[in-house]
Formats: C-alpha cells, structure tokens, sequence
C-alpha cells in the first residue's frame, strides 16, 4: 500500500493490517498521529472522518483511539490507531482538520476521560449532566457499586426471580416440566 510505505517512511507509523480489500488498519505513535491523520486528509484523499472512538484496554494500562477515515475516490477506508497510556490521558485534538471532532472528542473526555485541549466545548455536558464520578465508560468504573449507591431500594418496591415468577404466574401448568 502506497500510503503505508510513504506515510513510515515520515512519522512512526507501524502495523498496516488489511481487514478487507477497501479496510486497513494502521497504527501511528501519539506524537505523530495528528500529522499522519493531516496527511492522509490532505495528500491521499481521505476527506472524511467517519468516526473518532476510544477503547479502554485495562489490562494493557492503555486507551487506543482510533480515527476511521474514507476516501471517495478510492472507495477505501483507513483506520489510524494510536495507544495513549492511561495515566497521561490527553491527545492533541483535529478540530481543525474536522469540526465535527469535537463533538467525538467531547464525548470521549466525558466517557473516558480523554483530554483534548484546545477542543471547543470540551468541558460542556454531553450526557452526562451533573456527573461527578469517574467517566463511566472507563472498565475501571464499577458499575454496581454506582447503581447500588444511586438506586437505593424504595419502601414498597419488591423484587422477583424472574424464573420463579414465570413459573406461579405466567405457565402455572408447565411448571412441573420446569
């Protein structure tokens, strides 16, 4: 793939995985991802950010995020993954190239906790109006913890096993079979 070997031989970019024909995957280190994103915009066509998303990868200790872009001409689309540490959680922000990223970027700083600064409305609610905790998306959130601490039972409110449930009051006649 032309883009691969002319896009390495500039920045740190590794790993050029073919998902499909007209799908690859390749992987650039945090401090060259903005500069291989721009290039791949402005020198080989890849005009349209499809989406901007993050994975948390707890047992890595890591967040890798990834910039899916398509090219028009070549009806191709090209995956740039970049692997930023959990601890040092900010990523130079594409607002400029894409306006459109700051609204993945907000999303990611209030779900993940992703910074990217310079990012307009980054620190406007997306969602999650009023959240104190820690992002909710992040593995580390536990969300029973959450659920038992905010949704506390309520005086007359009863709970069932559902298969028990089913048993006595939907198929009372099959419940020996059960």
């Amino acid at each position: 793939m032309t883009e691969f070997n002319e896009l390495s031989r500039q920045f740190q970019v590794s790993d050029l995985v073919e998902q499909r024909a007209d799908l690859h995957f390749i992987t650039a280190s945090k401090e060259h991802a903005v500069a291989v994103v721009s290039a791949l915009k402005e020198r080989y066509g890849y005009t349209h950010l499809v989406f901007f998303t993050v994975v948390d990868h707890l047992e890595k200790n890591e967040f890798h995020l990834t910039y899916m872009l398509h090219n028009y001409e070549k009806h191709h689309d090209m995956g740039v993954v970049v692997k930023i540490a959990r601890e040092n959680v900010q990523m130079e922000s594409i607002h400029h190239l894409w306006p459109a990223a700051a609204t993945y970027q907000q999303e990611m700083r209030e779900m993940y906790g992703v910074e990217f600064p310079g990012s307009p409305g980054l620190y406007e609610n997306f969602a999650l109006e009023g959240w104190e905790d820690i992002p909710p998306m992040r593995r580390d959130f536990d969300t029973k913890e959450y659920s038992d601490k905010t949704y506390y039972p309520r005086p007359g409110r009863e709970s069932h096993d559902p298969r028990e449930y089913m048993k006595e009051n939907l198929y009372p006649s099959e419940a020996e079979t059960w």
